[in-house]
């Protein structure tokens, strides 16, 4: 039997056919409208970097295409307009809040790749508001959800850290009031 590189992936077809790929032998093509939509280069970025999720953060020597496909899907998506949903609620004293747990669920549970970019453009879209207050509430619920564990654990801290540090990195270049202040609880 050969084995397979240490940087390839096992992509297993509907067909019950099994082909190997590394990160750089993906070819993505859009097609129809949503061809305009992503420059090329970046549906590539986007593909390595979900390649790079099933391999190096999930542990995963196989997936499916199909599996594959949704999760490059639901990324690209997390980089259209946010839609309007009912995920953070504005109070009369200055204050918005903003459901981390309801987040995630948006980005699919326990994709990482999908709720980074969405909690920047929360982020993003709330400030505009030029609240006081920016309090992000059920850190650690999303936390196990994205680690999709039921039980906090080491993989939990870390990610948490994580999406702290990246909050903060995000706040870090956005326009804010200078009485301005977030709360990630």
């Amino acid at each position: 039997m050969i084995a397979l590189a240490s940087d390839c992936l096992t992509f297993r077809l509907t067909n019950g056919e099994s082909i190997p790929y590394s990160a750089d032998m993906l070819s993505v093509e859009l097609v129809g409208e949503t061809a305009q939509w992503f420059d090329p280069e970046f549906v590539q970025q986007a593909a390595k970097a979900v390649f790079h999720y099933f391999k190096h953060e999930l542990g995963r020597h196989a997936v499916f295409i199909t599996e594959f496909a949704e999760a490059l899907e639901r990324v690209l998506r997390g980089f259209q307009t946010p839609q309007d949903k009912a995920v953070c609620s504005n109070s009369v004293l200055g204050t918005v809040e903003c459901d981390l747990c309801g987040l995630a669920e948006e980005s699919g549970g326990g994709c990482e790749l999908i709720f980074f970019p969405r909690l920047r453009a929360e982020l993003r879209q709330q400030l505009h508001q030029s609240p006081r207050v920016l309090r992000f509430r059920g850190l650690r619920g999303c936390v196990k959800r994205l680690a999709g564990a039921q039980h906090w654990s080491q993989r939990c801290r870390r990610l948490q850290g994580q999406l702290v540090a990246y909050l903060r990195q995000c706040l870090e270049t956005e326009a804010r009031p200078s009485d301005f202040a977030m709360i990630v609880e």
